[in-house]
């Protein structure tokens, strides 16, 4: 691409939420866990910020920035809802759409890390882990300003889909 023998874009996201068949460490241990009546499971900390990108924005962005020509020779970060929230304010939300109190555990970085020894796709999760520990701010503030009309879902709204029966 930097050397102009290819016409292509690159395109980032961090961790997906969705509805269907999205895979993600957030679906699967908060939000499909909930869904099927099961305490979630907060990997590392509850009190980090995370930035999700709802799995159906991130198509409709891919394909905005795709049919855009000038978008081309450029890394774009996917957009997201800027009300960066922690898994606590998270399973909140959850906690008020479904009508029921919903407890969690935090499962710590160092449990992470043992099961990493005795299990190949835990290693590879184990690997992932101390940005659980951390904020992770996602700035897309780059394709805000060139697709100002793009309507991210926000958090509440995705939680609800996901967690409606």
């Amino acid at each position: 691409m930097d050397a102009g023998r290819v016409e292509a874009v690159i395109v980032r996201a961090p961790e997906f939420y969705g509805p269907g068949k999205t895979q993600g460490l957030t679906n699967t241990t908060v939000f499909n866990r909930i869904k099927k009546g099961e305490r979630p499971l907060v990997p590392v900390s509850a009190d980090t910020q995370r930035s999700l990108i709802w799995t159906p924005d991130a198509s409709r962005a891919m394909g905005l920035i795709g049919n855009t020509p000038d978008a081309y020779g450029q890394t774009w970060h996917l957009p997201i809802d800027q009300d960066r929230l922690t898994y606590r304010e998270m399973i909140a939300i959850a906690s008020e759409v479904t009508g029921r109190k919903i407890r969690f555990s935090t499962i710590p970085l160092a449990v992470f890390t043992l099961a990493g020894l005795f299990n190949a796709p835990a290693k590879e999760a184990s690997e992932l882990m101390p940005r659980y520990g951390v904020d992770n701010i996602f700035d897309t503030s780059k394709f805000a300003a060139h697709f100002p009309e793009f309507e991210t879902t926000n958090y509440r709204d995705g939680i609800s889909q996901l967690l409606s029966p």
